[in-house]
């Protein structure tokens, strides 16, 4: 009996992979035509226009750039708390920054304990490496009361503390 089902199940399997359609793509002419003119004009098209040097961003500006990214606010869903919000990825990566959640939304959180679904948090971005070691001192971090280096941090803070980008 399971010799049957596992042949069905592998000539089942196998006709799945055998029956995906294959399509060819294939270009119309007249295209042909349109690069070739391109091609004609291009020269002088570089000619007229003078090469404008592209500065490359630096590693702390790409970084800063994507710390902008990230949300600035947050919905509580059931089951969590604090210390797993600021455990995302997306939020901090560090769940001893939990106070700084906290003590941004004060006046609807009342007991950092009790929060509830579908409560929006605000999530600061813009912090200095004072109020980051008073959190992590609060929420129970082991000396020195610095992040990790993985913990998403604004750029000025991370060049203060002299890690890299």
């Amino acid at each position: 009996m399971k010799r049957v089902i596992g042949l069905i199940f592998l000539s089942a399997l196998l006709f799945s992979f055998g029956c995906a359609k294959k399509t060819k793509v294939t270009c119309p002419e007249p295209q042909t035509q349109q690069q070739e003119q391109v091609a004609q004009d291009a020269p002088m098209a570089m000619e007229e226009a003078a090469p404008v040097p592209v500065a490359e961003p630096t590693p702390m500006e790409l970084y800063a750039k994507d710390y902008a990214e990230l949300p600035t606010q947050y919905q509580v869903a059931k089951g969590d708390c604090l210390w797993w919000i600021a455990e995302f990825k997306q939020i901090y990566n560090d769940p001893f920054m939990w106070p700084l959640i906290y003590k941004a939304n004060r006046d609807k959180i009342n007991n950092p304990d009790l929060i509830y679904p579908n409560q929006i948090f605000s999530i600061p971005r813009d912090f200095s490496l004072t109020e980051l070691t008073q959190s992590r001192k609060q929420a129970g971090a082991a000396k020195p009361y610095i992040a990790p280096q993985d913990a998403n941090l604004p750029a000025n803070l991370r060049a203060e503390l002299g890690w890299g980008f």
